[in-house]
This record gives structure tokens, C-alpha cells and sequence, in this order.
């Protein structure tokens, strides 16, 4: 076994300590005292050993990337790669997510009283309910919204009210739009690193980002969406700072990275890796002009409509305390959400994190007038998950939360070897989680 093989497993065997370390400790404080509000520490879940619907597709998806993933990843075309990619991550998600069956795994996953879909049948003036968002956001105001409705900005739920104007609604056709939307993120996700690296650093990142543990909160969660609408701002950004349809690329990415900030409160710091795009990226101003222009629409017409996006977060960060935030311990949430991240990404993506790192010493190929993009665009990500952490507006259910930020860890694996135990590793963790545990998403 080769030095750097087992540096990568030392760092693998080290962040499963801490996800050990995170489930004992977590475990003693919430029997203690319950105030980490989570049934299985550091999750949002319970013990509960099952089969389902989905087991089998879910092996045999997972067999079939591990067995053929690295060589088709290597020699097919870059647009059947994709799709390939997109297919056989929705594949991966959709049998996770039937591990648990078409009700509890699918339909109703969006439509319990702290998800979107009991807040649609309120928006049928959509401008007044925009005007009169904030009034609703604090625990104790009348009629007041649902914890996951207040906790983001009022795009989120638009976009089931939206869904179910056109004849969408109900708790399937939203798992089913989250899941199609959400699984297109690992696309973006190659698209970036290709245009910003090369090829085939994007090319050994496949086979990662269609067996990414995070599949299992993905599936039916509407972070999973926000996930992908994320990933196509950065991507598209990457093609406009390199020169492909500047004007086209920036300007549909500023209109996407509008978007995510009215679907999220957090993913403002998505700007953090756009600024690694900018960075990495040749000197052109003009693709960000137009990218600046895309991203004002969505403030201008929210706005205009009724909703103030600083009002709203300012009363949110109210309503935080006043619920499960104000309970659990920042203490413990500060690194044990790190062990949630651990769980999300898989041990292959610290083992490449890890060699992310190794490439700033000194003879790495690392300078400051010559950055190299793969590791800028990992460590901005990092950087994003660190400020999250440290903010104490993301104590716990980070395994639901992060995934926009996750995704832009994965393509680390791009950097290691003997790739298809990595791959067996992260199967197998996935597996594990959504068969062992009943999710709370």
C-alpha cells in the first residue's frame, strides 16, 4: 500500500471517529437533557432497521456504479456523460428514497405541518401574501408559518404554489420535482470542473457525485432542489468568465444565484464560491456585468411584490430562537455538524479533501498568481460550511441543510486512487444510513 493510500485512510478512519464521538456524546446529552432536539444523534432520525421497495434497485444501482462507473466515466462522450451522470443519480435517489415506500419516502415528505406544501392553499393572491409574509414568520404571531415556510424566504414556497397552479400539487408531484431538479446538481457540478480544470479531473468526479451519501436527504427534500439551482449559478458562471456566451451564461447566472438567495436564506454564501469562480477565472468584467444585472431581477420584483429580504431574515433570526435553535447547545452543534458532513459527502471525499490540502504545501503546485481551480473551488466550499457552522444559525439537521454546499467537496475525489474502493465505501455508507435510520426528511 502506497504512503498516500494510507494517509487517505488515516484521514477516512479519523472522521469516523468524529461521527463515533458526535453519536456517543450526542447521544449522553440528549438523554440527559434533550436539548439536542434530534432522535439520533448527530442526525434528525430514528434506530429503525428496515427494507423496502427500494433496497434491491438501490444495491444493484450501487454494484453497477461501483463495477462500470470509472471506466464509463472515462471513455464517454462528455454529453452522454452527462446524462448518464443525471440518470443514474436520479436512479440512486429515486431507490433510496423508496427504501422507506412511495408514501413515507415520497408523497409525504413535503406535506407534514412544518413543510411547504400546508402553506400553498394561502397564496392564492400571491401579492398579498408576499406583503404580509414577515407578519407570519414569529412563533407567536397569528397564524404563523410552518417551520420550514418561515425559516426560508418566500421563493420556496412559491414554487409549490407554482407547481400546483400548472396541476402539480400534492406531496408526490413535489418529491418528484425535487428529486428530477435536485439530481441535476452533480451535472452542474461536472460542467464547472471541466470548464474551470479539465476534463478529466470531471471525468474520475462522476462516479463520486452519483453515489454521494447526501442521495439520501436529497430524495424528496427541497434542499436537494435548492442544491441544483445553486450549482447552475456556479456553472454557468464558470462557462461566462471563460469566455463561453459571456453575455448568455452571466446573465442566466445571475438570475440563478438571485433565486437562491430567495430560496434560502443561507445560500448567500454561495457568494463565497463565486468569488472562487471569479478568481480562478480569466480577468473579464463584462460576463460579470451581466451576471450583476441577472442577479438584481429577483430582489427588484420580490421587492416590489411586498417582501423585504433583509425584514424577513432579521425576524427569522427571532423565530430561531424561539424554537429548537434556542435550545441546542452551539457547544456541541459546532463540531458535531461537521460529523454530519462527514456522513453526507462519505469518507472518499475526506480522503480527497485531504489530498486538497496537501496540494498548499509548499512543491504542491499551489501559488497565489497561479491558483489552481479544482482545490480553490473545494476550499471555498470548505470555507462556505465553516462560516455556516460558526454563525450558530445551522445547529443540527445540516445533513438536509448543506448538501449545496457538500457538492462542491465531492469533485475532491477526482484526486484519489484506488477508486473503486472509495466508491464501495461510500455505497455502502449510504446504505447503511437509509436503512438503518428512519430520516426526518
Amino acid at each position: 500500500m502506497n504512503r498516500d493510500l494510507l494517509r487517505d485512510l488515516y484521514a477516512a478512519v479519523c472522521a469516523a471517529l468524529l461521527v463515533l464521538t458526535a453519536v456517543l456524546v450526542g447521544t449522553a446529552i440528549q438523554h440527559r437533557d434533550g436539548s439536542l432536539r434530534v432522535g439520533w444523534p448527530p442526525l434528525l432520525a430514528s434506530w429503525d432497521p428496515h427494507v423496502g421497495p427500494g433496497t434491491p434497485a438501490a444495491v444493484v444501482v450501487a454494484a453497477a456504479v461501483v463495477a462500470y462507473g470509472p471506466s464509463l466515466a472515462a471513455r464517454l462522450p462528455w454529453r452522454p456523460l452527462l446524462l448518464a451522470v443525471w440518470g443514474t443519480g436520479m436512479a440512486w435517489t429515486w431507490s433510496l428514497a423508496l427504501v422507506d415506500g412511495w408514501h413515507r419516502g415520497v408523497a409525504e415528505q413535503l406535506t407534514t405541518r412544518n413543510e411547504y406544501l400546508p402553506a400553498v392553499g394561502r397564496f392564492h393572491d400571491i401579492p398579498a401574501a408576499l406583503r404580509d409574509f414577515t407578519r407570519h414568520i414569529l412563533i407567536d404571531s397569528p397564524d404563523n408559518w410552518g417551520a420550514h415556510v418561515a425559516g426560508h424566504p418566500p421563493g420556496a414556497t412559491l414554487t409549490f404554489v407554482l407547481l400546483d397552479r400548472i396541476g402539480l400539487g400534492g406531496g408526490g408531484w413535489a418529491g418528484t420535482w425535487c428529486i428530477t431538479v435536485g439530481t441535476t446538481a452533480a451535472v452542474a457540478v461536472l460542467v464547472a470542473v471541466r470548464t474551470l480544470a479539465d476534463e478529466s479531473l470531471a471525468r474520475r468526479a462522476a462516479p463520486f457525485l452519483v453515489l454521494a451519501p447526501a442521495a439520501v436527504w436529497v430524495g424528496t427534500s427541497a434542499d436537494g432542489y435548492f442544491a441544483a439551482v445553486a450549482a447552475w449559478a456556479v456553472a454557468l458562471l464558470a462557462l461566462a468568465v471563460r469566455g463561453v456566451r459571456p453575455g448568455l451564461n452571466g446573465l442566466c447566472s445571475g438570475l440563478l444565484f438571485g433565486l437562491t438567495v430567495y430560496l434560502s436564506y443561507g445560500l448567500t454564501l454561495m457568494a463565497v464560491v463565486a468569488g472562487a469562480v471569479v478568481w480562478v477565472g480569466p480577468s473579464r468584467r463584462r460576463p460579470l456585468w451581466f451576471a450583476l444585472a441577472g442577479f438584481a431581477v429577483a430582489p427588484v420584483v420580490f421587492t416590489a411584490l411586498g417582501f423585504e429580504w433583509w425584514e424577513g431574515y432579521r425576524i427569522l433570526v427571532t423565530r430561531y430562537y424561539q424554537g429548537a435553535g434556542g435550545v441546542r447547545p452551539y457547544g456541541y452543534w459546532v463540531w458535531a455538524n461537521l460529523a454530519c458532513t462527514v456522513l453526507i459527502v462519505g469518507p472518499a471525499t475526506v480522503a480527497g479533501v485531504r489530498r486538497v490540502v496537501v496540494r498548499l504545501r509548499p512543491g504542491g503546485g499551489w501559488s497565489r498568481s497561479s491558483p489552481r481551480p479544482l482545490p480553490v473551488l473545494v476550499l471555498a466550499a470548505v470555507l462556505a460550511l465553516l462560516i455556516a457552522d460558526l454563525s450558530g444559525m445551522s445547529k443540527a439537521e445540516t445533513e438536509r441543510i448543506w448538501p449545496p454546499f457538500a457538492a462542491w467537496l465531492l469533485p475532491a475525489c477526482a484526486l484519489l486512487t484506488g477508486v473503486r474502493g472509495w466508491l464501495v465505501g461510500q455505497a455502502v455508507l449510504a446504505l447503511l444510513l437509509n436503512h438503518l435510520l428512519l430520516t426526518g426528511w
